[in-house]
Formats: structure tokens, sequence, C-alpha cells
């Protein structure tokens, strides 16, 4: 299992990359939020991507169950220099249906959904 996971880490870090060179492309990027589901490995895997900073960004994640209640609420640090954070779930004891994944920033929130079946 641990391989699995690191193995994706190791995939969608190399996927979404960013260079260190500033061009306007990186200027126009926009952070985004995705979450992918490990049946077999009974686990949600959701990953806030933003432009690197050279500052600490504080966020909060929250995940929200199909009634719309916040099933889980964090304070997390994105480190000036990295990019991305990850929050990890188990699938077992979650309630079947559409969950979202939101993150907060200072500026704006950032939101994806995904099926439990």
């Amino acid at each position: 299992m641990k391989k699995l996971f690191f193995f994706f880490l190791l995939c969608t870090t190399v996927l979404f990359a960013q260079t260190e060179v500033n061009t306007s492309d990186d200027l126009e990027f926009e952070p985004k939020v995705d979450c992918l589901i490990l049946q077999d490995e009974n686990s949600i895997i959701c990953k806030f991507e933003s432009f690197r900073s050279i500052k600490d960004e504080e966020i909060i994640v929250q995940w929200i169950d199909p009634q719309g209640d916040i099933s889980r609420s964090r304070e997390m640090l994105v480190p000036a220099g990295h990019g991305s954070i990850y929050d990890y779930r188990y699938i077992k004891g979650r309630l079947l249906g559409n969950w979202a994944f939101k993150v907060i920033t200072e500026e704006k929130e950032y939101k994806t959904q995904f099926e439990l079946k």
C-alpha cells in the first residue's frame, strides 16, 4: 500500500512540476484541487496545487460530506518553495454519495467533488 501511495505522489509531482523560470504561463497559473479514489487501497487522496511562493502560506482544508456537513477541517501550511499539499482519508466508514474537498486560502476558495459508491 505504501509503495502505491508513494508511486502516486511521485507521478503527480512529476506531472505537475513547476519550473523556476517565470513565463507568462506562470503568471496565469490558477491553483487547483483534485482527488483520487483508490478502492483497492481503501483510501482517498486529495491534492491542492498552487504557485510556488517565497513565503509560507496557511490554508484551511475541508472535507464536506454528502449531507453538506464539514466532516473534517484542518489548518495546513504550504511551506515556502513548495507548491502542493496532500490530505488523505480512508473510504471505509464514510457516507456514500457526493463529497467535496475544499481549500480556503487568504484570497479564494478552491473546490472539487468526488463520489463514493
